[in-house]
């Protein structure tokens, strides 16, 4: 988790405790904790945001949403074996996705 002082006050740590919710604050440069969330966010950032020049918060909302609905159930993932996140945790069944506006990207 980052350790800013956003994320370690008081209020916000309540907020997580009450709901059941464990952090996991091993000290600076403990990378494992979030190595995956950083991978995934640099992939939304690199593949989606600096291609895109929204005009809206609306559509870049759109945009990141139907990007992160295709890096799940449709760009395999070469650690996964060649297979999307969803086939890899769900066996292929359907998932229920989100309504949207605009059409979901398909490999080509």
């Amino acid at each position: 988790m980052d350790q800013g002082s956003q994320f370690t006050s008081l209020r916000f740590t309540g907020v997580l405790t009450a709901a059941g919710i464990s952090t996991s604050m091993d000290g600076k440069g403990a990378w494992r904790d979030t190595v995956f969330v950083e991978r995934f966010w640099r992939s939304i950032k690199y593949e989606e945001v600096d291609l895109k020049a929204c005009e809206t918060v609306r559509e870049a909302r759109a945009s990141i949403s139907n990007h992160i609905d295709f890096y799940n159930s449709g760009r395999p993932h070469s650690n996964l074996d060649g297979r999307t996140p969803d086939k890899a945790d769900f066996g292929g069944r359907q998932m229920a996705k989100t309504p949207r506006s605009t059409p979901r990207r398909e490999i080509h």
